[in-house]
């Protein structure tokens, strides 16, 4: 028997928006399943909805079985019971989810206290014990929540989920707002914590390339339904349906050139769950869409076993392992070419040589003023300046070995 199945969820706000619809889920003992999906998909809603925590006038259809037993058939005694003790949730935002003015010890020891599972002096010990679990020091009980980083804080939501020894643990974005350190320990902590304790984990996040890494199996939804479900690592690197494709192509791989210089993304945003649109959903933003789609609603269909259990294509792995063509280093090094070297490296031309002379022959019209040089100087002048231009600048001070000097300064009367 699974650990948890939800048949045919549905979950309908006062308002009249269908966040959930018609959700089927299994989990086994053990076993880690990833949600993805954007923001408005009904990833939140359907983890609330687990552990009975929307708003009262919201309408919830279907099954969710924990242990073979209906969740949604249970009285409010015996949800008490479950909650925390059965199954637990890390929610969303740990700042906002911890009481700002009690410490974290004492609500880590709350549901331990409130399920009669020790004294309260034996609930602030397991309150130690826990965050000791979680990576923490035990001393950190004693803090307020504005005291510890992202990261503390979202080991403290680990520690009360476990608080109770839970057989399911939900959770929401564990990893939302931390830097990728910090989420990489969260999530090996997350793993090591599913394999010793033996608890089955639902996860829910916007990064597909975490969950893959993470879970089991994955299922992306889209406008509050599950859209494509199966093994995680094959969902990730060969998606089916055109928006968990979309998704995946949305986060570059490295290695693989096409999706470094040519990102790809969705256009448009998630239907408004109070306004759906007619056919299926995704059809507006669907770059394959049919005109059947936008009157036709396609069911979830099973696909072969082997074709969803099969690991990815070797033709894929090849492809995004190669090493770079020759010809694309060879584009993006292009090595020098003969011409342009040697227009670089050539002597200056015979004409530049005769209009520097040239240059030089008009500014010496003037030398009377400079100083008043011979015309025996000036010949020799001239005659030496068709190699090396005339000896002296302008203002008098000889020029050095292979100077010449600027179009038109020549032309200016020196001054001593």
């Amino acid at each position: 028997m699974s650990l948890l199945e939800v048949r045919d969820l549905t979950v309908t706000y006062a308002g009249g928006a269908a966040a959930v619809r018609g959700v089927d889920l299994r989990l086994d003992a053990a076993r880690k399943l990833g949600i993805a999906g954007e923001s408005g998909c009904g990833k939140s809603t359907l983890a609330l909805a687990l552990l009975r925590l929307l708003p009262a006038a919201t309408r919830v259809g279907g099954e969710i079985l924990l242990d073979g037993e209906d969740v949604l058939a249970m009285k409010w005694g015996r949800v008490r019971a479950v909650r925390w003790a059965g199954a637990s949730i890390v929610f969303q935002g740990a700042m906002h989810s911890l009481n700002p003015v009690h410490r974290v010890g004492d609500q880590i020891a709350e549901p331990i206290l409130l399920h009669g599972r020790a004294t309260a002096a034996g609930a602030r010990k397991r309150a130690g014990e826990l965050l000791e679990q979680v990576g923490l020091p035990a001393a950190r009980a004693s803090a307020y929540p504005h005291e510890l980083s992202g990261g503390q804080r979202q080991r403290v939501m680990i520690a009360m989920a476990l608080a109770c020894d839970p057989r399911l643990i939900v959770a929401d974005e564990p990893t939302t707002a931390l830097d990728v350190m910090v989420q990489a320990q969260i999530l090996r902590l997350i793993e090591q914590l599913v394999a010793d304790q033996d608890v089955g984990l639902i996860m829910i996040s916007h990064d597909l390339a975490v969950l893959a890494d993470t879970c089991d199996r994955l299922a992306v939804m889209y406008a509050g339904r599950v859209v494509e479900e199966g093994p995680a690592a094959r969902v990730h690197a060969d998606a089916r349906h055109p928006y968990a494709r979309a998704l995946s192509a949305a986060f570059p791989r490295i290695g693989d050139p096409s999706s470094r210089f040519a990102p790809r993304g969705l256009p448009g945003d998630p239907p408004d769950p109070s306004a759906l649109p007619g056919g299926c959903t995704f059809h507006p933003r669907c770059p394959v869409a049919l005109d059947s789609c936008a009157v036709e609603d396609p069911p979830l269909r099973e696909v072969g076993a082997v074709l969803r259990d099969q690991p990815p294509r070797k033709t894929d792995a090849a492809r995004r392992d190669q090493p770079p063509r020759e010809t694309d280093a060879a584009r993006r090094d292009p090595p020098p070419r003969e011409a342009d070297a040697a227009r670089r490296d050539q002597p200056p031309r015979e004409t530049d040589a005769a209009w520097r002379a040239a240059c030089v022959r008009v500014g010496q019209g003037g030398a009377d003023d400079t100083g008043g040089a011979d015309d025996t100087d000036r010949a020799e002048e001239a005659d030496g300046a068709d190699e090396a231009g005339p000896a002296r600048r302008p203002d008098g001070v000889p020029r050095r070995p292979g100077e010449f000097t600027r179009p038109g300064e020549e032309a200016r009367p020196g001054t001593p």
